[in-house]
């Protein structure tokens, strides 16, 4: 790498965690060429400043970082967006894959995460807090926000395997509609799409969960 400083724009709406951010990075050699502390400015500072990365809040006022990613995307932007969040939800870690993200950090890691992650990312990897993916395979579904129950996860595994509501219903000698219960309350748990595949590619995504 020549020794040009790495330009970063960095989002929070949180003023205190904002500072901490920038002098943290600062600490790091990194230029930060643009602060926003809600959605709009941050993508609008994006687009003015092209900088090589974007470290954004997940949750924002006006735009959400998810929301700056698409538009990244859309707009074929070449900034490597990094989100911050709160939150351990898979379904935000599979948006964030779809999204084309270099990363996605836990902030109560954000300090241990965050260097480790800049440079993967700038190096053309991604990076994900494993704190993620360690509650998810710990918990499975015991979550207190959506746990599945028994039945349900027995569902979803012969909903992955390709099987109709009437094949399920059959192997489990249950109703139909009883499997169609399930189903619904199976897709608002896990805030899917209501669509008739959103959870088979759901079930798809997540095996070496739900196995």
């Amino acid at each position: 790498m020549s020794n040009q400083k790495t330009t970063v724009i960095i989002a929070d709406d949180h003023p205190i965690l904002l500072k901490g951010l920038h002098a943290f990075l600062s600490d790091l050699g990194l230029d930060i060429v643009g602060t926003a502390n809600e959605g709009q400015s941050a993508i609008d500072q994006i687009i003015k400043f092209k900088p090589q990365l974007a470290i954004l809040d997940m949750e924002m006022p006006n735009k959400t970082g998810l929301e700056i990613a698409s538009d990244c995307k859309k707009l074929q932007l070449t900034t490597k967006v990094i989100l911050l969040t709160l939150h351990k939800e898979l379904y935000l870690y599979h948006q964030a894959k779809e999204l084309n993200l270099s990363g996605y950090i836990l902030k109560e890691f954000a300090l241990d995460d965050l260097s480790k992650a800049i440079s993967i990312v700038l190096d053309g990897g991604q990076f994900f807090s494993e704190k993620i993916f360690e509650g998810m395979k710990r918990n499975k579904f015991e979550s207190d926000e959506n746990p599945l129950t028994p039945s349900e996860v027995k569902i979803l595994r012969l909903i992955a395997g390709g099987l109709s509501t009437k094949d399920i219903a059959n192997k489990l000698f249950i109703s139909e509609r009883t499997v169609d219960k399930h189903r619904s309350n199976m897709i608002v748990k896990l805030q899917l799409e209501k669509k008739h595949n959103s959870l088979l590619i759901w079930a798809q995504k997540n095996r070496e969960i739900i196995d």
